[in-house]
């Protein structure tokens, strides 16, 4: 047991700041089937913060409305189908970054696909 942190979150999350929070927050629901642990609104309604669980993992968001700007990043995340969980991102929106494949022998099969902040999210599956 960690004194020095929540029981319930990991050592690492990532903290995406988005353009769109709310559509950031259904594409995470809608694909991964996360769901959110945690909602700061503004007055008006919109996000100032956000967390929602992948599986073990917390992602934060946060909304753009401040001097903070949206950057783009890569995120790994172990899931049980990685092609099927890129069929479904595409379904859904999601722009492709790389069809499921196997780079090398014994390699996991990885797909990639963005949201529309350009966040690269990369899935795979032993």
């Amino acid at each position: 047991m960690n004194d020095w942190k929540p029981a319930q979150y990991p050592s690492v999350s990532p903290y995406l700041v988005s353009k769109d929070a709310e559509g950031l927050i259904r594409f995470l629901t809608g694909i991964f089937d996360a769901s959110v642990t945690r909602r700061i609104d503004r007055p008006d309604g919109s996000v100032i913060h956000a967390e929602v669980r992948i599986d073990d993992s917390i992602v934060m968001i946060g909304g753009s409305a401040t001097d903070h700007v949206p950057t783009p990043a890569h995120i790994h995340v172990y899931v049980r189908d990685a092609a099927a969980l890129y069929e479904r991102a595409l379904k859904k929106g999601a722009r492709s970054v790389q069809a499921p494949a196997r780079k090398h022998h014994g390699d996991d099969l990885r797909a990639g696909f963005a949201d529309t902040d350009g966040n690269a999210w990369w899935v795979a599956n032993q």
